[in-house]
């Protein structure tokens, strides 16, 4: 969905434009999202019900005023429950500035225009702060019952509105949004119900991109080909060179040193949560561009971290609730620990709880995760992945209060034969241990994670704070509740071993290692992974630094079947 580029203003800077006829649409659920250079290109959207003549941006500087027009695409999509054709309207604003503020402006003819601001995101490594919820619903009461009073059809509550203003007073560079917008799909209007979303959060996306993930309630019954279609016409996200009927539902975008890759679990998931059952409707299209994605980000000399946002879970130690699923653990998982993925962030579960870092899986029914270290002040990511389940951000119905006394997790290793009556495949749970949970909250049912980035120095480590806040009431007062650090050394230690290479180019392989192949047993071509044991032709310093780096490594070459063979490694 290319959209219209910039052109010069021809008057003087606009500061506004005059309402036309009485009638005319208003410019409702103003947001941002970034584009595909979050440096350089941002995204401006609104919606309306009926057509609009001339949709655009006037953009300009705080200083200048709005001295540039910027036309917007409008996309459509009509909802099968209620025949009501939304129209979306997306101006995509290229050549930005990097780190730098804008103005802006909102317009479409006879409307009154709504303003806002952005600020680009930096390139290199620089400081800044994003924040995190999922599963949030909107504080509005959306369906009539018998006797003509309003009464709530999508689990939201007041929280969903105190959530958000607790992220203004973080006033994050970007938001992200771990899936479960607004369930709508639960509601008897859905129209209604997303543009009460949008309304609500349009206070605070209307000044920082509100970066979303796809949850099991973002499929809707007849909306579009996979039930995603209002999820993707209400959202112009960037590219990831998907077919047109999977656009926008992966992505990726750089801020500083941080690559934020986020997915669609239901691809992979095995539990029947949406309106449809869509597990595997990507072909295995979404597992092969995460691993590409996630190769190039771990090339990138300028890539620090690497964030995952997503909706269902890996960990959760809630009785009575969703639950992890085994789909994720087989699908995503290794290739989390195969390229050092340092945090995800998710929902699906209504309560906060996080895990140690984790690397590798047990060999049991459920591939128990295995936590590498259990400091839970200062983590470093280099030994594992930390889980984050950010799921308070407003439903009205939390999940705190079912956390196992003693950590436990359910997960769910298949489904069922589908429900005559329902058509629902009901899940199979399997009950494990979780010698990964790290830090769980009981008492607090609504919150949000703010991440400060810091870049650090050269040739030292770089580390982000975490706060996790519960939110107070209306006016988003905050009290922290649980406090940590993630760090890493800085310049991306995965590409340290570059000069590790040429081990000697004998072809005779070490007598006492086994042949360099997948230990998953698939090939991965052109990417090699095993365990290594260090050939005697390879220094004792070099071999004493290989070791000291960890147990997983990649090779950027074709696949080699001798440890002698020429070789360049990524630890």
């Amino acid at each position: 969905m290319g959209l219209a580029g910039a052109t010069p203003a021809a008057a003087s800077p606009v500061l506004w434009e005059k309402p036309g006829a009485l009638g005319a649409p208003r410019v409702a659920g103003l947001h941002l999202q970034f584009g595909s250079d979050a440096s350089r290109e941002v995204v401006v959207s609104w919606h309306t019900i009926a057509s609009v003549s001339r949709p655009r941006v006037l953009l300009g500087t705080p200083a200048g005023g709005l001295g540039r027009t910027v036309a917007a695409q409008t996309t459509t999509y009509r909802d099968a429950k209620s025949g009501t054709e939304v129209q979306v309207h997306h101006a995509r604003v290229r050549g930005l500035r990097p780190d730098t503020d804008y103005v802006y402006a909102a317009v479409h003819e006879g409307a009154q225009a709504e303003f806002g601001t952005i600020r680009t995101a930096p390139r290199g490594r620089s400081a800044f702060t994003f924040t995190s919820f999922g599963d949030q619903g909107t504080p509005t009461l959306g369906k009539k019952n018998d006797s003509g009073i309003y009464v709530n059809d999508n689990l939201g509550s007041p929280a969903a509105g105190d959530t958000t203003a607790g992220v203004e007073r973080i006033a994050p560079l970007f938001h992200l949004v771990n899936g479960d917008l607004c369930y709508a799909n639960l509601s008897t209007d859905r129209v209604r119900t997303w543009s009460d979303w949008f309304e609500n959060n349009s206070r605070s996306a209307r000044h920082r991109p509100w970066m979303p993930a796809a949850g099991n309630h973002e499929n809707e019954l007849g909306n579009g080909p996979i039930g995603y279609g209002a999820y993707q016409t209400y959202f112009s996200l960037p590219d990831a060179g998907a077919d047109t009927e999977l656009h926008g539902l992966w992505y990726a975008f750089t801020a500083g040193s941080v690559r934020v890759i986020s997915l669609n679990n239901d691809d992979v998931a095995f539990q029947d949560g949406g309106n449809s059952y869509v597990h595997g409707y990507s072909g295995g299209a979404q597992k092969r561009w995460l691993e590409a994605e996630l190769a190039a980000s771990r090339a990138n000399p300028g890539i620090d971290w690497v964030v995952a946002c997503m909706h269902q879970v890996v960990i959760s130690t809630a009785d009575k609730f969703n639950g992890a699923d085994l789909g994720i653990r087989e699908e995503w998982v290794p290739l989390f620990d195969r390229y050092g993925v340092d945090l995800v962030v998710c929902g699906h579960e209504h309560h906060y709880e996080r895990s140690h870092p984790i690397r590798g899986q047990q060999s049991n029914d459920t591939r128990t995760p295995i936590p590498a270290a259990t400091d839970t002040q200062t983590v470093d990511t280099t030994k594992g992945t930390v889980h984050m389940v950010i799921g308070g951000g407003g439903t009205s119905a939390p999940s705190n209060q079912l956390l196992f006394p003693t950590p436990q997790c359910r997960v769910i290793t298949k489904v069922g034969p589908a429900d005559p009556a329902t058509g629902k495949r009901p899940p199979v749970y399997v009950l494990e241990d979780a010698p990964w949970s790290a830090v769980r909250d009981a008492e607090h049912s609504y919150g949000f994670a703010a991440f400060e980035v810091d870049p650090g120095r050269p040739g030292g480590t770089t580390s982000i704070h975490i706060t996790f806040y519960t939110v107070t009431g209306p006016y988003g007062d905050l009290v922290p509740v649980d406090r940590f650090t993630l760090t890493r050394p800085r310049g991306n230690h995965w590409r340290q071993l570059a000069s590790v290479q040429g081990y000697g180019a004998s072809s005779r392989p070490c007598a006492k290692a086994p042949p360099l192949a997948c230990e998953q047993g698939h090939g991965c071509a052109p990417y090699v992974v095993g365990r290594i044991h260090v050939a005697a032709t390879v220094s004792q310093r070099t071999a004493t630094s290989v070791q000291r780096m960890g147990v997983e490594y990649h090779s950027l070459a074709k696949p080699f079947p001798r440890v002698g063979d020429m070789f360049t490694l990524l630890a």
